[in-house]
């Protein structure tokens, strides 16, 4: 039972890190303001659920010594910030238009 526990939050850690690799260069090589930061905002939600993983990995898979735990709750904290903040500028990106902008 822990063995495939193991293997799905590995599974889930490269699956994500793959993502936010992805939405990064793909971020980082666009022209158009938009999709720039609907890309960025894919990054961070890709980045909160890497995140999360591994406060998982650290806090469940391994014996718990408190450090440990520490550093788990810290990374579930900017897990959960990153998640947020990414759907929030998704939100915003997604309703953006350039034509409400012109003066």
């Amino acid at each position: 039972m822990i063995e495939s526990i193991q293997y799905v939050l590995y599974a889930g850690l490269i699956i994500s890190c793959i993502f936010s690799v992805f939405f990064s260069i793909k971020s980082r090589r666009s022209i158009d303001g938009k999709a720039r930061g609907l890309s960025a905002a894919k990054m961070n939600i890709s980045m909160g659920f890497m995140l999360l993983i591994l406060a998982f990995i650290q806090m469940f898979i391994f014996s718990g010594s408190s450090i440990r735990v520490v550093i788990g709750a810290l990374f579930m904290v900017l897990g959960a910030f990153n998640i947020f903040a990414g759907i929030r500028n998704h939100g915003l990106w997604a309703r953006y238009s350039p034509e409400s902008n012109k003066s």
